[in-house]
């Protein structure tokens, strides 16, 4: 397809799946504004997304992840990886920008998006598409349905596509969006997390960096081996950590390097004290 485009003018066919009509209609607006572009459809839900991606064979399509019924994934899932066209998920919920990222997928957007972000994905995809590279693609879309909380199949089947823990993929990088703009900021350089409300605090040095994501989230696509959950509000990178401090109270803190204390909980300070090698 991408080679058909290469070698004539036809202009970039895009298809829009959002379950609420604003934020189609959003899409849309931004679509028109940009060249060689002819919206082919629209839908409202995650059926007649097949049926349109079936029937109209777009170029593109923009999918929100979290639509009733059938998901963005279940579309994908349905139409297989092989036929799918490339694809820019939409969601409103960043644990889906976190492994869509983490699997480097065509790329995302997350509600409410700016103009500038938009523009980012849509000059991406366009630049994929031009480049041929499909078969990449397919394979990250492919990659995206084997995660974690992607699927809503029965126990067995999700047990079988479970890979041991240490043959698990866990996150390399988050993607931190800031003033319209996205930083992949590498795992190996966070100190340690910690939660603010519906926020997490990611500290970098002396730079802290705030995402929307769950702290659950964050533990469970960490590598276990690199990263401990100590408390309900902190996740901090084992290899920085230097003390662990016990009041006379019975009240654990630990020191990282760089002098930071963070409190450890009394059901996780046996784990850190093995780690630091301090059990008896």
């Amino acid at each position: 397809m991408a080679a058909e485009r290469a070698g004539d003018a036809a202009p970039l066919r895009v298809l829009v799946v959002d379950d609420e009509r604003l934020a189609r209609v959003r899409l849309e607006d931004l679509l028109r504004h940009e060249p060689e572009v002819e919206i082919v459809g629209t839908a409202r839900n995650g059926a007649l997304a097949v049926e349109a991606i079936r029937s109209l064979r777009p170029d593109l399509v923009f999918l929100d992840v979290q639509m009733p019924i059938m998901t963005g994934f279940d579309v994908v899932r349905e139409i297989g990886p092989d036929a799918m066209p490339v694809t820019i998920f939409v969601t409103a919920y960043d644990q889906y920008a976190l492994q869509a990222f983490d699997v480097a997928a065509v790329d995302y957007l997350v509600k409410p998006f700016t103009d500038e972000r938009f523009e980012q994905a849509f000059r991406r995809a366009r630049r994929l598409l031009a480049l041929e590279g499909l078969d990449q693609l397919r394979a990250q879309l492919l990659a995206v349905l084997q995660l974690p909380g992607t699927a809503r199949s029965s126990s067995r089947e999700a047990e079988s596509r479970t890979p041991p823990a240490q043959n698990r993929e866990f996150l390399q990088r988050i993607p931190v969006e800031m003033r319209g703009k996205v930083r992949a900021v590498p795992v190996d350089e966070i100190d340690y997390i910690t939660a603010s409300g519906s926020y997490a605090e990611l500290y970098v040095g002396d730079r802290r960096y705030t995402i929307r994501e769950r702290m659950q989230v964050l533990e469970e696509r960490l590598d276990p081996a690199r990263f401990m959950r100590v408390h309900r509000s902190a996740i901090v990178r084992l290899e920085r950590v230097e003390v662990l401090h016990r009041s006379a109270g019975g009240d654990y803190q630990l020191q990282l390097r760089g002098g930071v204390r963070l409190p450890v909980s009394r059901s996780r300070h046996e784990a850190l004290e093995r780690w630091l090698g301090l059990a008896r």
